[in-house]
């Protein structure tokens, strides 16, 4: 019960928009008034948020342990200009991220810098026109308090299933069959990614995935499926989800970050590996795993030793494909646009790669901290040479690995 005391809150809120709902059209995107809103310091360290909408929706509050987050959830809602530094003046709130959270949501999300518990949250309709002000009141509590009532909700209303994406051709496919591919832009939705200037790595991944989906299909014989076609966020679970649900063949994850420390310059490509091959690699995996966290997913009890140890097995016979899909790609990226990487072939431990029988790759298209990267990664020419050389990498990949199969099952 200690679970639901939060969600409750959003309940009742709910119920508060049964009347206005049906005399107001909410099929438009609610708006925030940045000017009248704000997240501030309360008596005895507690917190404050007031978020001016330009209408009322449906909504639901809660809280989240490992690391401690209020995640705040909306029929849609346009956060343009809402960031953390428009909004957040209070010393126990270290960040706050919003955006699209899947179709049809938004999200908030507050990273607490100490235990604090919901005391109060209503929506203050007024009388039904005009602008509404969500109410928020945090108050400190002991850290059990706080582990106690975290949890994400489960409501049919708000967590409908994903419509899956299923295929009817499980049996062996025939020699003739397009290679399903799997192409995964990095990101999205509240989970921006590397971020520079007006460039977000989130609308670099996705439009380069889709004018590398346009250059395989010229290509013949590829079927492509995208794990997200708009800017919506999706888990590192659904994507490989999506992989399998299709019966795909490859995968690849696509992104363009930056790095704060050091230097780096040049597309890449890595493989899945416990152990990474460099710091540097490291360092890009652990930011990578951190997405779900950051979007206010619930990972508590996600964990089976025993199944990980099963798919380790599985693993052990795609690593090498997995392997040679990477050089193909080396290969064929240098031959289209010349300078790479200087150590192009890389291993680390993203969980995005971690299907274990479906060669995956991650391929960082270039590094956006590098200006030589981001002007490349934002020209069309240098993206439609990269996307040519992909192709020309897959393809190789693709007659070397029937070839390989055949001698192995002969």
């Amino acid at each position: 019960m200690s679970r639901l005391r939060s969600f409750c809150l959003g309940l009742c809120a709910l119920a508060s928009l049964a009347a206005p709902a049906s005399a107001q059209d909410f099929t438009a995107l609610a708006r925030v008034d940045v000017a009248n809103s704000a997240i501030s310091d309360a008596r005895r360290g507690g917190v404050q948020i007031d978020l001016s909408l330009s209408q009322g929706l449906p909504w639901r509050i809660f809280t989240l342990d490992e690391p401690r987050r209020l995640v705040i959830d909306f029929r849609e809602v346009d956060w343009t200009g809402v960031n953390a530094d428009a909004l957040d003046q209070a010393k126990n709130i270290s960040d706050v991220r919003v955006g699209a959270f899947r179709p049809g949501w938004s999200r908030m999300v507050a990273d607490l810098s100490v235990p604090m518990v919901l005391k109060t949250a209503e929506m203050k309709l007024g009388d039904g026109q005009g602008p509404v002000v969500l109410s928020v009141r945090l108050e400190a509590a002991s850290a059990e308090d706080f582990s106690a009532k975290a949890g994400a909700p489960n409501d049919p209303r708000w967590d409908l299933p994903e419509a899956a994406i299923t295929r009817e051709d499980r049996e062996a496919k025939p020699d003739w069959a397009p290679t399903v591919i799997v192409l995964d832009p990095g990101h999205g939705g509240i989970d921006p990614g590397a971020e520079r200037g007006e460039w977000s790595e989130k609308q670099i991944t996705l439009q380069f995935a889709r004018e590398l989906r346009d250059t395989l299909r010229r290509a013949g014989n590829f079927e492509i499926i995208l794990t997200r076609r708009e800017d919506t966020f999706v888990s590192l679970e659904r994507r490989v989800a999506i992989a399998h649900e299709v019966a795909a063949d490859i995968f690849i994850s696509l992104h363009a970050d930056t790095v704060l420390e050091g230097y780096a310059q040049g597309a890449t490509v890595y493989t899945l590996s416990d152990e990474a091959s460099d710091a540097a690699s490291q360092y890009l995996a652990e930011r990578h795993n951190r997405s779900d966290v950051l979007s206010g997913i619930d990972l508590t009890g996600t964990e089976d030793q025993v199944a990980e140890v099963l798919l380790d097995i599985a693993r052990r016979e795609t690593a090498p494909r997995s392997e040679r899909l990477a050089k193909a790609m080396v290969l064929g990226m240098q031959g289209a646009v010349g300078e790479l990487n200087k150590h192009p072939y890389r291993q680390g431990g993203f969980s995005v790669l971690k299907a274990a029988d479906i060669p995956s790759v991650l391929i960082e298209i270039g590094f956006m901290s590098s200006e030589r990267d981001l002007a490349n990664i934002t020209d069309p020419a240098w993206r439609q040479a990269l996307a040519n050389g992909i192709r020309d990498g897959l393809q190789a990949w693709v007659v070397a690995d029937e070839t390989a199969r055949n001698l192995t099952n002969n």
